[in-house]
Parts: C-alpha cells; sequence; structure tokens
C-alpha cells in the first residue's frame, strides 16, 4: 500500500531561519544516529520518519557510520526515501557528516581530503542521492591541516554533491579559522552542530557568540544529554537504556549528584505541564541563535512527545532562575568542544 503524506503537514509548522544565509530549518530535527540502524526494526525507523515528515519535520541528520553497523543507516534511511518519499525530496534537508572511525585502515577516519571526498561518494550511494544539502567535518582533526579538511569541503560544494556544508564539535577559535578559509573560496559556513543541553553548557562560553559574529545557524545535538534528561534514569537503569548497553553512554552520568539535579529539574517541567524532556528541548530552544534542536526517537510515541515541547517555548524570568540552579556546566556529557 502507498503512504501518502499529510496533506496537513505545514499546517501550524514553524520554522527559523539558519544564520544569515537563505535556508529554513525546523525548530526540531530528526536525527539518526540510534534506532534506524541494522540491528533495529526497519518498520519503526520507517513509521518514525513518516510521523516526523507528517508534523513538519523536513530535516533529517546522518552520519557515514550510524547504525550498527556502520552505515546501515544511511542504507535504511535509502530504502525509506525509495520507498516513500521519492517525490518529496525537494521538501527535505537530508545530512550527512564524516570524520570519526568508519572503515579500517589510516584512510578510513579523520579530516583527510582522501576519508572525506571517499566517504561523501560512500554515503550518497548507500542512500542513492545526487546530493546532500549539508555536510559536515564530524569533529576536529587537529594533526590534519585545517586547510585540508576545509578545502574537501570547498570541493564538494563546488561539484555541486553539497549544497551547504557545516563542521560539528569545534571550538569557537576553529571555527573562526574554518569560516574564513571556506569565505575565502566563496563558500559559507551555514551550519554548527554542537552537542548542548542542560547539563552541558560548554557552548554558552563563547562559541555562540562566535556563531552570532560569523552568521552561522547552530543545531544542538544530545538535548537531552544522551536520554540522561528524558527522566528515564531516575529510579534505576532501564534494561533497553543505553546506560544498559554500555555503548556511548556512561553510568558515571548517574551519579547521585548529577540525578539530584534531574529530579529537581523534572519537578519544574511538570509545574510548567511539560515532560522533562519537552521542557529541556524547550530550553535548549529558547535562545534565538540555536536554529533547531536535533533528537532521536525509539518510536512514534517518543517522537510525538518531543515534538509537543513546541508548545510551550516561554520560559519566565523566575523559572530561569530556578532552572539555573540545577542546569550547569559539568562533565555530564562527554560530546563537548574537541579542539581548539
Amino acid at each position: 500500500m502507498t503512504w501518502t503524506p499529510s496533506p496537513e503537514r505545514y499546517d501550524g509548522a514553524s520554522f527559523r531561519r539558519c544564520g544569515r544565509s537563505g535556508l529554513d530549518l525546523p525548530p526540531i530535527s530528526l536525527g539518526m544516529w540510534h534506532n534506524f540502524g541494522g540491528q533495529d526494526v526497519f518498520e519503526t525507523g520507517r513509521a518514525v520518519i513518516r510521523r516526523a515528515f507528517d508534523r513538519g519535520v523536513t530535516h533529517f541528520d546522518l552520519a557515514n557510520n550510524y547504525g550498527p553497523p556502520f552505515g546501515s543507516a544511511e542504507e535504511n534511511f535509502g530504502l525509506i526515501l525509495e520507498k516513500d518519499f521519492r517525490s518529496h525530496r525537494d521538501e527535505m534537508i537530508i545530512s550527512s557528516k564524516a570524520g570519526w572511525d568508519m572503515w579500517p585502515g589510516p584512510y578510513g577516519k579523520g579530516g583527510s581530503r582522501k576519508y572525506i571526498l571517499a566517504s561523501l561518494d560512500q554515503s550518497l550511494k548507500r542512500m542513492g542521492l545526487d546530493y546532500v544539502d549539508i555536510f559536515y567535518s564530524h569533529r576536529p582533526t587537529p594533526d590534519v591541516p585545517l586547510e585540508e579538511t576545509m578545502g574537501a569541503l570547498i570541493q564538494m560544494h563546488r561539484q555541486g554533491k553539497v549544497l551547504y556544508v557545516g563542521i560539528s564539535s569545534y571550538g569557537p577559535e576553529r571555527t573562526r579559522q574554518a569560516a574564513r578559509i571556506l569565505q575565502d573560496a566563496g563558500v559559507q559556513l551555514l551550519i554548527h552542530q554542537p552537542s548542548y543541553s542542560l547539563l552541558n553548557r560548554w557552548i554558552e562560553n563563547e562559541l555562540l557568540d562566535t556563531l552570532e559574529e560569523l552568521g552561522t545557524g547552530c543545531i544542538a545535538f544530545s538535548p537531552l544529554a544522551q536520554g540522561l534528561l528524558t527522566g528515564k534514569y531516575l529510579d534505576g537503569v532501564p534494561d533497553a537504556s543505553r546506560a544498559a548497553a554500555g555503548t556511548s553512554f556512561s553510568r558515571d552520568m548517574l551519579s547521585e549528584e548529577n540525578l539530584n539535579h534531574v529530579r529537581a529539574l523534572n519537578d519544574i517541567a511538570r509545574e510548567r505541564g511539560q515532560s522533562l524532556a519537552q521542557m529541556a528541548i524547550a530550553w535548549v530552544l529558547r535562545d534565538p541563535r540555536v536554529t533547531s534542536a536535533l533528537i532521536g526517537a525509539r518510536n512514534t510515541k517518543q517522537l510525538d512527545d518531543s515534538l509537543d515541547a513546541l508548545k510551550n517555548l516561554t520560559f519566565s524570568s523566575k523559572e530561569l532562575e530556578h532552572i539555573d540552579r540545577h542546569a550547569h556546566e559539568g562533565s555530564i556529557d562527554l560530546w563537548r568542544g574537541l579542539s581548539d
């Protein structure tokens, strides 16, 4: 049976301009770091993507090594595109990245021209696309000249394989350097993708000011601190959680001190009539310099709960004061600005 998107998908949908570009992004974007790989249920992921599109989410974020196994999230997304979205490609912003481990040997990670360009071609093949809308340098690579990494982004942009370029997890000074190199070649640094949440506020120190100065957008990943701000860990470690799996989430994050902060934040969210996850997403979006919050979802129910954060994005000064008592910049999230 052929699936048809909701004709009302843009009714009431809102969008935010990405820096000083001409591109609008939805305030909440769907990321595929987890839940869309070869070890996940294909039809569940397909249902989430369909539901997101029906609710006005137009931006879908991937990377070469999302899975597991590596590459499988892009492969699955490519199948879903072919089955459900072939006639809607021009309504979608699709992004990918390269920087972390992908294949064996010295050319399967980092920031070299060899790796970055080969990775893009592989990603396009997996997804069945001629181009992606945004391609990121997924991380700074200090032992590779920044000119080489940015040169690879410039080359793929000139080839028409990417419409916009971005960076992820770069510190303020390296972000400025990257922007200068791109600008000299006539290419805009469209967007930066840093980790940012109530419990990981490193970008407030200097990076947000830098992005505003450059006219670069910001899309925050891990706004729920990898699940810690969903409240799922307040009464122990669920069997199906990342902490139980011991993969990208360290149990060290579940210290009693951290959990006390999360419990207090949960109380504030309840007073606002929101779930903790909804308040955490709304809080990230309170700053106009943040273009979008990047979320994941195990199922459509979890997706709907996150998207409902958009129903209340306003905070009183008293609420912000109470939140600041428990939202602190610390070592709660391992994903921070990796290098300057």
